[in-house]
């Protein structure tokens, strides 16, 4: 396995996700009866400083129908976890108005690359060009030296 599992941090995870599904008002519970997913979601929120119990919860408490999510989104976070220990993998964000964005994303469609490739290969076209265009400034005064 490429990332280790641990079991107090994805504990708290779990904990974490499952919280935030019942506050974005998803059923977390496998219980139709309110008064029953009201008591388990009680004693979900119980547990926030003893994460180990999180795992006891999930196997009585939680809807199968979640299992699946779960498990890709603790995959997921595991992973951010893990890639960001080193510079080189770790996500980095920036911040771009959504007409530039829509621009990228459109060269890099026609690239057929990915928005990281489209900005490298841009910048660099732009470094060419801008040598290009010393390159031409200094042959014209060159030239015009030459002239005179």
């Amino acid at each position: 396995m490429k990332y280790q599992q641990l079991e107090n941090l994805e504990c708290g995870w779990k904990w974490n996700y499952l919280v935030n599904k019942w506050k974005a008002g998803e059923s977390i519970t496998r219980y139709v009866d309110s008064s029953e997913a009201k008591e388990a979601v009680n004693q979900l929120r119980q547990l926030e400083h003893d994460p180990t119990q999180v795992l006891e919860w999930i196997n009585d408490h939680m809807s199968p129908d979640f299992d699946n999510k779960l498990k890709q989104a603790i995959r997921a976070k595991r992973k951010r976890h893990f890639n960001a220990e080193q510079v080189h993998t770790k996500k980095k964000s920036i911040d771009l108005d959504y007409r530039v964005w829509e621009k990228l994303s459109h060269r890099a469609n026609e690239l057929g690359c990915t928005l990281s490739d489209a900005i490298e290969y841009l910048l660099s076209e732009a470094s060419r060009s801008e040598k290009a265009s010393k390159a031409v400034s200094s042959l014209k005064e060159d030239l015009s030296k030459l002239l005179d």
